[in-house]
């Protein structure tokens, strides 16, 4: 796979149990908020390289739901689910994010789709936990490679689209 020179960038600030990232595509907004809302799309680029995403509901809409595992190469599987709270369409998605491996650390995420013109996008993101620990468990468990790997495959995607 071809490097992005769009690259991921976390701020992970200490002491307080959020996240905040920014991501910029070349693309419009429009292409990268149908590459969030269509499941199986998101299927073929949501999380680390080499792993199988199994989507067992995807309602990218305000008030919807969603459930899906992630499956490793050594077979191992992790499920997550959560509530899409708010979609407008290439605008927002507000949405909780629970890793059903640490129940009652759930976050609240906030999505926005910015448009820079020229058909380019900056995704700016928030991930607010209920602790700091869980934070930085799920900062600890490869968070940040496996949404930079993701980012990457859709920049592919979204570029033979």
């Amino acid at each position: 796979m071809t490097a992005t020179t769009n690259a991921l960038h976390l701020d992970i600030p200490a002491g307080v149990p959020w996240i905040d990232f920014t991501r910029e595509f070349d693309a419009p907004v429009a292409a990268v908020f149908e590459a969030h809302r269509d499941p199986e799309v998101v299927s073929q680029w949501l999380g680390p390289d080499g792993y199988r995403m199994e989507v067992h509901e995807w309602d990218f809409v305000s008030g919807g739901r969603y459930r899906y595992t992630h499956h490793s190469p050594d077979h191992g599987s992790f499920s997550f689910r959560g509530m899409f709270h708010t979609v407008r369409d290439g605008e927002l998605a507000i949405q909780t994010f629970e890793f059903e491996g640490m129940p009652d650390e759930v976050a609240i995420e906030f999505l926005q789709f910015e448009d820079l013109g020229d058909g380019r996008t900056r995704l700016h993101g928030r991930s607010i936990g209920r602790t700091v620990e869980g934070r930085d468990a799920m900062v600890d468990s490869g968070m940040e490679s496996g949404m930079a790997q993701g980012y990457d495959r859709l920049d592919q995607i979204i570029a033979t689209s």
